[in-house]
């Protein structure tokens, strides 16, 4: 059998959002978990301080490097101060994964002015901060990948127009990027989860409900963090050198199902 290198090995990588709320598996801290065991060192980033400290025990756990940074990624101090620690404390960067996200329910009738900004400004201003910031270091280093965290709810809309709309911006942004940066090697992708079972959504889920959404998919297999964590592993690895500008469904193949399913 031939033994394969880590996928990651030598790079360094951000994750934004990479802790979890609760026991259940959240897409950001399953990332980062497998960035780690790929051989990058991975720089933990959450609103909440304790949520990215619980990603760390698990990565240093199985011998990974990463550290913890606290800061909201709609503020541009935050952001620009997030590279810089990474940088300082591994030398380059040359993964951004942007998974940071909130929900937003209700019509154009019913979503107030507050929701919606506040929707937009973490959803999709956040992804162009920190790539605004973390571009200049991956040029300076030869190149770089990024991905962003989008959700089939921008092409299958279903009730929650101002995270819907939001999503369909983070694949606008997403190629737009990738079309500006391409000249300085940097590669820039989204991952469009569908109805994944993470502590996202674990919340408010019945089991009758977690069912039907197993169902909904043609695989009729529950998709996971772990799945959206693979994708992104791939998405920043050298394996995905000739990829940009890509939108890939991780969804059991929803998407291409027909409605009556």
């Amino acid at each position: 059998m031939v033994e394969r290198k880590p996928r990651l090995e030598g790079k360094v990588a951000i994750v934004a959002g990479a802790g979890s709320q609760g026991q259940i598996m959240g897409n950001g801290k399953a990332t980062a978990i497998l960035m780690a065991r790929e051989g990058a060192s991975v720089l933990l980033v959450d609103a909440v301080e304790d949520r990215a400290a619980e990603t760390l025990d698990a990565i240093a756990a199985e011998g990974g490097t990463a550290s913890v940074f606290a800061g909201d990624v709609t503020n541009a101090a935050d952001c620009q101060a997030m590279v810089e620690q990474a940088v300082a404390s591994y030398g380059r960067l040359d993964i951004l994964h942007n998974n940071v996200g909130i929900g937003g329910a209700g019509t154009v009738l019913e979503v107030t002015e507050e929701v919606w900004d506040r929707v937009m400004a973490v959803n999709v201003k956040s992804m162009m901060l920190t790539s605004k910031c973390a571009i200049p270091h991956m040029v300076a280093g030869g190149g770089g990948a990024i991905t962003n965290v989008s959700s089939i709810s921008a092409v299958r809309p279903r009730g929650l127009t101002a995270y819907s709309v939001s999503k369909g911006g983070v694949i606008a942004l997403t190629q737009a990027m990738a079309i500006d940066h391409a000249k300085d090697l940097v590669r820039v992708n989204c991952i469009m989860p569908g109805p994944v079972y993470t502590s996202m959504v674990a919340v408010n889920m019945t089991e009758e409900r977690r069912d039907a959404r197993r169902r909904a998919s043609p695989l009729q297999v529950e998709g996971t963090a772990w799945d959206i964590g693979w994708a992104g592993v791939y998405l920043a690895s050298d394996e995905a050198r000739w990829v940009t500008g890509v939108i890939l469904p991780v969804d059991g193949g929803v998407t291409i199902a027909s409605p009556s399913r």
